[in-house]
């Protein structure tokens, strides 16, 4: 089972400072809302072909993941693959300067169920999904234009 989505945000900068906020994994904590560490673990961070490893807390529930960059084109481009216990997950952003002080962030997303629960949990919510890629991208946007930070408990 396949559950396939698009998300998109416009950040209120430019697409530079965009980029660089975004490309930076010492961010990734500031609006990546229960991530405990990022750790690389093969290739040269950030570049295609690397892999790192995240680990999320949600809720109670503590899960590693990891990350496959396959495609570097900054500023316009950067995908990667995400795999999970039972979740395939390719994405795919793109940034688009909308004039000098705003910039489209557009993410598709294509979440491939491997395991019987997450085929269930596709099938019964496939809502919750986007709803997450949405909520780390309004995280983003507040982090990049306010400097809010998910760890300090304020809400994007």
């Amino acid at each position: 089972m396949a559950l396939e989505y698009d998300t998109s945000i416009v950040i209120d900068l430019p697409r530079d400072k965009v980029i660089e906020l975004f490309d930076n994994p010492d961010n990734l904590p500031r609006w990546q809302k229960g991530l405990l560490s990022f750790e690389p673990l093969s290739g040269e961070p950030g570049q295609v072909g690397a892999t790192s490893k995240l680990v999320f807390l949600m809720g109670s529930r503590r899960m590693e993941m990891i990350e496959t960059i396959t495609r570097r084109d900054l500023p316009d481009a950067f995908d990667g693959t995400y795999d999970v216990e039972g979740v395939h997950n390719v994405v795919q952003n793109r940034f688009t300067e909308l004039g000098p002080d705003r910039t489209l962030w557009e993410s598709h997303n294509v979440f491939e169920m491997k395991s019987p629960f997450m085929k269930i949990m596709g099938f019964l919510m496939p809502g919750m999904f986007k709803k997450q890629s949405q909520q780390y991208a309004e995280a983003f946007k507040a982090f990049a234009e306010r400097g809010v930070d998910v760890r300090e408990g304020s809400s994007a």
